[in-house]
């Protein structure tokens, strides 16, 4: 366990950040910054996601990033957001959900495309509901692992960067404490980012969402070739192809995803969320 150093007042990745998620406007997320994390550690790092990412070697080792990546500093040139989604959770309509313990800090671009970051565990949010917008260590290492894993057996899935943890106590069934996990992925968009405006009948931004997905995640659906035009069904058929793929690829292994709701669906086809 390392010793946290002194806090610097802010911190700087190296990377060149787009904020493309942000730019769909304030009906798909609110701003704000986390919550910062008292007294934090190192758990866990990934060298290989950080090279993989162009980050300095160096600076995921340093106190600016360890405050950055707890919430406790901002990150020059990020935008940090809570996204809202609706969705189906065991096959009942849940309504309105969102990151309730989640922030989004932005997209950077990295040798391999544009890469969002988010930091889970990172206090409330609009969205939290009766939550206390914390992660546990003992999950947020689950979610490390489990993440980092499939990735090496070469499914789809979300990253995981690194976990800082902190005595801070958080109650679930027993007395635990807190941790962040920062996750890694070409998109957090779910399922129910679309449910929400759908059920809304908020046409014009689900619209609008479906034409950031298509242009940033697939492009290859702009023309409708096959659906006389129509890029939406063209959309509609690639995710439940690559979706479909992705369960064989769990079912091959032998992997179950114990909540899979709608609102923990990638719409990039990637494993997401390995539990509470």
């Amino acid at each position: 366990m390392n010793q946290p150093e002194d806090r610097p007042e802010r911190a700087d990745c190296g990377l060149t950040w787009r904020n493309r998620f942000a730019s769909l406007g304030p009906a798909f997320h609110t701003s704000l910054q986390p919550t910062p994390l008292p007294a934090p550690y190192w758990v866990a790092t990934s060298t290989g996601l950080a090279r993989e990412l162009g980050l300095a070697a160096d600076w995921l080792q340093s106190a600016a990033a360890l405050h950055a990546l707890s919430g406790n500093i901002p990150l020059k040139g990020s935008a940090p957001l809570a996204s809202v989604y609706s969705g189906h959770q065991f096959g009942i309509w849940a309504g309105q959900l969102g990151d309730g313990r989640a922030i989004l800090l932005g997209a950077v671009e990295t040798p391999m495309g544009p890469m969002e970051i988010q930091l889970k565990g990172s206090g409330l949010t609009p969205y939290s509901r009766m939550g206390d917008g914390r992660a546990v260590l003992r999950s947020s290492i689950r979610e490390y692992l489990c993440s980092e894993a499939m990735h090496a057996l070469g499914i789809p899935t979300t990253r995981a960067l690194c976990i800082t943890g902190s005595p801070e106590p958080v109650r679930r069934e027993t007395l635990e404490t807190a941790a962040v996990v920062t996750r890694v992925a070409p998109s957090f968009i779910r399922f129910g980012h679309f449910e929400h405006f759908a059920a809304r009948g908020q046409l014009t931004e689900l619209q609008a969402l479906a034409d950031f997905v298509i242009e940033h995640h697939y492009p290859e659906c702009q023309a409708g070739t096959g659906f006389d035009g129509n890029r939406y069904a063209a959309l509609l058929q690639a995710v439940s192809e690559r979706t479909a793929a992705l369960v064989a690829q769990w079912q091959a292994v032998g992997f179950c995803h114990g909540v899979l709701n709608t609102d923990n669906m990638s719409i990039l086809g990637l494993t997401i969320d390995y539990g509470p």
